[in-house]
């Protein structure tokens, strides 16, 4: 019976986390039209990268919520003032910039969401070193931000924004494809470019929408 009560007990605990970190995702997007459904797309793209690449479960579901979570440090910038048609200012793209730093300040008191850090922190380093907010380069980068990083861009240009309408599907395989092994790693996008049009496919096999 204590054995129940605790099997039990986890169950209700992990429902709770699960929720939690949904109700996160949803109060960030609440601000910004433009970015109603993203995280939880950005999930699903990166569901399939680590389901492509094998991970054992447990990491399967850390990549998940890392996914979902990635643009928490959005909840401390004013979405209004960036979404708009023309070029942002270099004040505003520092703006910008400061999301993956303010979600690593969010996460970091909440002891149950720090294996999430690095989903939120690293999804916009680049394996070339160009990428913010630490430069960090290759294998350096943490593997959940290797892997948000593809499943973000993803949806980023495949989604409407106010400064350009959404990109075909295969523009932004293209784009992707073209940008291996200097903004993202090589293997992610490999597992990526093969799984996804598999996913694809099984979606209208379904009469289910898909990006065009």
């Amino acid at each position: 019976d204590k054995n129940a009560a605790l099997v039990r007990a986890n169950a209700s605990l992990e429902e709770n986390f699960q929720q939690t970190i949904v109700g996160f995702a949803h109060a960030l997007e609440e601000s910004d039209r433009y970015t109603r459904g993203h995280s939880e797309r950005v999930s699903m793209y990166a569901r399939i990268i680590a389901v492509g690449m094998r991970l054992p479960e447990p990491e399967i579901d850390q990549v998940v919520q890392a996914a979902l979570l990635h643009d928490i440090g959005k909840i401390g910038i004013r979405y209004d003032k960036l979404n708009k048609p023309g070029k942002l200012t270099p004040e505003e793209i520092a703006l910008f910039r400061s999301h993956p730093s303010k979600g690593k300040r969010i996460l970091e008191p909440i002891p149950c969401m720090r294996h999430l850090i690095d989903g939120a922190h690293c999804h916009h380093e680049h394996v070339d070193g160009s990428g913010y907010p630490q430069g960090l380069m290759g294998d350096g980068i943490p593997l959940l931000g290797r892997i948000v990083a593809v499943a973000d861009t993803y949806d980023a240009m495949t989604s409407d924004r106010a400064y350009r309408k959404a990109l075909p599907h295969l523009a932004a395989m293209h784009e992707i494809d073209r940008c291996s092994g200097s903004q993202f790693d090589a293997a992610v996008v490999e597992v990526f470019l093969r799984e996804i049009e598999l996913f694809r496919r099984n979606r209208v096999g379904a009469g289910l929408e898909i990006p065009r």
